[in-house]
């Protein structure tokens, strides 16, 4: 958006330059045709003085230092010595000189300065009304460029009071950029909506900035429904992997996640899903949309090409993701992966109730007990039932009673220890006997 208002301003500068380089004669002439005009319509015209042959002149020597040498000091130099006979020249002369100086501090990148000489440039009067209204256009932009805010607003509103027609989009634009920054986000959202409607209605392209500027503006007074519709716009016309990915960010926050994850995949299948939070967030989504073997294909993939770390938050989605998906050959290495590298007995809790639900006993109890060593367990009591139903299924009776019985004492877990607690008295009782019996034959 800088180099757009750079260049506009360069544009603006040109123009006072290249009026200031019309010859005398040729002025009076257009301003004997302006004056024959003005005859043949009641619209009343500013009297402008005309810009005399030897002002011009010292204004070229300086120009001329200034471009053909790049000697800046000798330019000002010589304005210098023209403002200071200021006192013999007309309205016109003089603001053509303060113009000079604002072009030549421009080029420097001295802003302040040729901020300063524009500004004097609109303070004679009479000038040229087209040569005013362009100078004020370029104060704005450049008090924008310099965080000038409400300065940009004053000459953009002094240049709309000399317009003649209906206000440009882009004058409309920079009001929205103005009061946006100054954080007047309603005033911004009027004048940013009105600019694109208008260039629209022109059968225009609205330019990208202001689309992203209209977004950011309806982002700050939290409507993100707006926000939404112009991140559609945006995808329409511009077709960003950005904009795809930000919007179906938009439909998760308004609560549409099957748009969201349709935009989602969408954006996958073009390849626009690419960083690793974005791999991360479509797993996610496949995960909460009942499609858990994809998010985890894709998280298998991405870890396989580099481009997902192999961290604790990962592997345990990923363990999760094959598990909810009933792939559990592939989630048990993967969780156990997790586990190793978590602090806390979690992990191995899941680990070890994964474990239990595929019979392998042995592993479900030492994940059970790394789970109890490492501790910070949201239920501890559900480890010893793990753990103790893993014992009963070994038939080993007593064991597991003792830890049936470490699971009462724990409230979430305690009316299910009870119950298996009697179940594995139950089949203690019924195994002894048994045993008695056939010892005794």
């Amino acid at each position: 958006m800088m180099k757009k208002q750079t260049n506009t301003l360069l544009s603006a500068l040109a123009f006072a330059i290249a009026s200031a380089t019309v010859s005398v004669p040729s002025m009076l002439i257009a301003t004997d045709v302006l004056a024959q005009e003005q005859k043949a319509s009641e619209k009343k015209t500013r009297r402008v003085p005309t810009l005399r042959g030897k002002v011009y002149e010292q204004l070229a020597r300086a120009q001329s230092a200034a471009d053909d040498a790049g000697n800046v000091e000798e330019a000002i130099a010589i304005l210098n010595e023209v403002e200071e006979k200021s006192d013999s020249m007309n309205s016109y002369e003089k603001a053509m000189m303060y113009n000079f100086f604002g072009f030549i501090y421009y080029n420097n990148e001295d802003y302040d300065n040729a901020l300063s000489s524009f500004a004097k440039v609109v303070e004679q009067q009479p000038i040229p009304e087209k040569f005013e209204m362009t100078t004020l256009f370029s104060l704005a932009q450049l008090n924008l460029m310099q965080g000038n805010y409400d300065d940009t607003i004053k000459y953009i509103e002094r240049w709309e009071a000399l317009n003649q027609g209906p206000v440009p989009p882009k004058n409309k634009v920079i009001k929205a950029q103005a009061y946006y920054q100054n954080k007047k986000y309603d005033l911004a959202a009027d004048w940013i909506t009105q600019a694109i409607e208008d260039h629209e209605a022109e059968g225009m392209i609205p330019d990208e900035g202001w689309l992203i500027l209209q977004r950011a503006v309806f982002y700050e007074l939290k409507q993100p429904k707006k926000v939404k519709d112009v991140l559609v716009k945006m995808v329409k016309l511009f077709d960003e992997p950005k904009y795809w990915i930000q919007l179906a960010g938009m439909y998760g926050e308004l609560g549409e996640e099957r748009k969201q994850l349709a935009i989602m995949e969408t954006a996958y299948q073009r390849g626009f899903v690419e960083t690793a939070s974005d791999i991360f967030n479509l797993a996610q989504l496949y995960y909460y949309h009942r499609a858990p073997y994809k998010g985890a294909k894709l998280m298998e993939q991405a870890m396989n090409d580099g481009m997902l770390e192999k961290n604790l938050r990962n592997l345990k989605f990923l363990g999760q993701s094959w598990s909810l998906a009933k792939e559990q050959d592939k989630a048990i290495p993967v969780m156990m992966q997790a586990a190793e590298l978590s602090e806390d007995g979690e992990l191995d809790a899941q680990l070890a109730q994964i474990l239990l639900n595929e019979a392998r006993f042995d592993d479900a109890i030492a994940a059970a007990d790394r789970a109890v060593e490492k501790g910070d367990l949201r239920n501890p009591g559900l480890v010893y039932l793990i753990k103790g139903m893993a014992l009963y299924n070994q038939k080993q009776y007593a064991l597991a009673l003792n830890q049936l019985a470490e699971a009462e004492k724990h409230q979430k877990s305690r009316a299910m220890a009870q119950q298996w607690k009697q179940f594995v008295q139950g089949e203690k009782v019924q195994a002894e006997r048994i045993e008695a019996e056939l010892g005794a034959s």
